[in-house]
């Protein structure tokens, strides 16, 4: 019995995996993190672009 339980203590095959999920969750936040903070900015040069161009007569 003390022989298994020393087994399963020194058994690190699952530990990869869960490294690797914890490192893809991360990555996910950062990108959700900087999609929002750049989502704002390009929505405003797109709105300023667009008041600019508001003005603008196109030739017929």
């Amino acid at each position: 019995m003390k022989s298994m339980i020393q087994q399963f203590l020194r058994d690190e095959e699952g530990a990869a995996a869960i490294e690797y999920a914890l490192l893809a969750g991360l990555i996910g936040v950062g990108i959700i993190t900087a999609s929002a903070a750049l989502g704002t900015d390009i929505s405003t040069i797109f709105t300023n672009i667009g008041n600019k161009l508001t003005g603008i007569a196109i030739p017929a």
